[in-house]
């Protein structure tokens, strides 16, 4: 009986999928989208987005909160929450961007930080795989591959006459070759016969010659 137990155990003990999801949630945090199998997926997104709301909430404590003649409690909010994301964080350059960059890009957002795209099965054991990716990143992995074919269709239009005409030349060039060489096999051919029909003369004028002196 499983009666309140929670979440998926991912074939893992605690410490290990605990360490798994901190890693996950480092790197998706990092490169803002992430490609793994779709119950580690599910198993992430709760994990990632409880650290940005803690994030969200140290930040806007330490803008709201009205300093003390001594002391600033707004520090103090901010401070209190990145002890609690330096917990399962322990990258700092991704929990100086997670409260720089990604708490105040959510800030007017009630939840939902991150989206969940299935994007087929993996070679081997058929599992299935999902794109993992913050809100507003808009994550495209195609997208490299679709510059490179605008880059080139760019390179052909720009190209257009003088490429044809490059093209003409390049068939010419081809064409003249054709034509002296086909010049120089019928000069070789006439010279071959020409060879031969010298040998025959003079053999005939020796068998001749010999036939005369019997």
């Amino acid at each position: 009986m499983r009666h309140r137990v929670a979440h998926r155990k991912l074939g893992r003990v605690t410490e290990h999928r605990i360490a798994m999801l901190r890693n996950q949630a480092t790197s998706l945090l990092r490169y803002e989208h992430l490609t793994t199998t779709v119950p580690r997926a599910k198993e992430l997104r709760p994990f990632v987005e409880r650290l940005i709301t803690i994030a969200k909430r140290g930040v806007a404590g330490s803008q709201g909160a009205e300093a003390p003649a001594k002391g600033n409690a707004g520090n103090g909010h901010l401070l209190n929450a990145r002890r609690r994301v330096m917990q399962d964080l322990q990258d700092r350059e991704v929990v100086t961007k997670l409260f720089d960059t990604i708490a105040p890009r959510f800030a007017t957002r009630p939840g939902g930080y991150t989206r969940l795209l299935r994007i087929g099965f993996r070679k081997g054991d058929s599992a299935e795989v999902a794109q993992v990716e913050l809100v507003g990143s808009e994550f495209n992995p195609r997208a490299k591959a679709e510059t490179d074919a605008r880059a080139g269709d760019t390179a052909k239009k720009k190209g257009g006459v003088g490429g044809r005409l490059r093209a003409a030349a390049e068939r010419l060039r081809g064409g003249r070759k054709d034509e002296a060489a086909e010049h120089e096999s019928a000069s070789a051919v006439e010279a071959k016969a020409a060879k031969r029909a010298s040998k025959k003369g003079t053999t005939g004028r020796k068998m001749g010659g010999s036939s005369k002196g019997k």
